[in-house]
């Protein structure tokens, strides 16, 4: 069986991202095209476990007033956790297990942050795996705004898996201690990219569908829709290889890190074996990249050619020549 984690994330919002988030995690949005693992037949089993009393930034703003903090325009202002577990832990859960889960992960976060702090916690069942999307206001018991002294450096990163790896296995002793990417060394892939990567993959697939379906007699029709998919689907694409090239230098690195672990290895001694092992396993970071990188792969590049030229109709009409609808 495989190994079951207690997962805890943090992120930091600043201002208008964080109405953003807002939109996903309360699904006001009325489409989700860029996150296809959110199935909206399947949004009423949501809950909340704390309901929010305004809108997440009106209320961080609120909090931060009554007490009295200065902010900047770079002042962090909410803080969300993210709660969840390996998938195999959920599997074969009753609905109302799933809920004791968080619940019990909520009392975790009340005893180390100020209840009143808390703006929202959504657990979404609509996605593959149940998480609990949790935002509160950075105030430190002493009533300042710093989002560094909660969530703080690695020291304190290191401390909150501690704690609440102790707290969760309490109930759930399954459950593995999760790791931090700064305990790791090295940056998780965001779960965001994978989606943006299908979702460019699907509209490529609607592309090519579109191209293999192209003759003379519906040529202008399929011009127009197809070059509004890639409206979308090549800046989306440009914005994507941007981001994913971070992670290809990291890759790049840990492969040579990897290499030196690895002759090193024999020789160790029993005491250091085991975090070189730990290491060592991070290098399925190639899989994660090749995956995404196949998943954005080009459509056929004189397609693309032609429709930076604003050529897009005599490429397809070319290429419609050889449908067995011309004559």
């Amino acid at each position: 069986m495989k190994a079951q984690y207690g997962i805890l994330r943090f992120a930091k919002y600043k201002g208008p991202e964080i109405g953003h988030i807002e939109a996903h995690n309360e699904r006001t949005k009325e489409k989700y095209a860029s996150n296809p693992d959110v199935d909206t037949s399947r949004s009423r089993y949501n809950f909340h476990l704390v309901e929010p009393k305004r809108k997440y930034r009106a209320e961080a703003e609120k909090q931060i007033a009554e007490a009295g903090c200065r902010t900047r325009s770079d002042s962090v202002r909410v803080v969300e956790t993210l709660v969840t577990a390996s998938p195999e832990f959920f599997k074969g859960k009753k609905r109302s297990e799933v809920r004791e889960y968080f619940e019990y992960a909520l009392e975790f976060i009340k005893a180390h942050q100020k209840e009143k702090t808390i703006i929202s916690a959504v657990v979404h069942m609509d996605e593959k795996t149940p998480h609990m999307h949790l935002c509160f206001v950075p105030l430190t018991e002493d009533g300042r705004l710093s989002a560094k002294d909660i969530v703080g450096n690695k020291k304190k990163l290191t401390w909150w898996q501690d704690e609440f790896w102790s707290h969760m296995v309490k109930k759930y002793p399954e459950l593995e201690r999760g790791e931090s990417a700064s305990e790791t060394g090295r940056q998780h892939i965001p779960p965001r990219l994978y989606k943006e990567a299908i979702h460019l993959n699907n509209l490529k697939s609607k592309i090519m569908e579109m191209l293999s379906g192209a003759n003379p007699l519906n040529v202008r029709t399929r011009t127009s829709e197809i070059a509004a998919l890639l409206d979308e689907y090549i800046p989306g694409v440009e914005k994507l290889k941007t981001r994913l090239k971070k992670y290809d230098v990291e890759y790049k690195m840990l492969t040579a890190e990897n290499a030196a672990l690895e002759s090193k290895l024999s020789a160790a001694e029993e005491a250091g074996r085991e975090k070189i092992a730990n290491r060592l396993k991070y290098i399925g970071m190639e899989q994660e990249l090749r995956e995404l990188h196949e998943l954005v792969d080009s459509i056929p590049k004189e397609i693309i050619d032609a429709y930076k030229r604003q050529e897009l109709t005599a490429s397809l009409y070319e290429s419609a020549k050889t449908s067995p609808y011309y004559e």
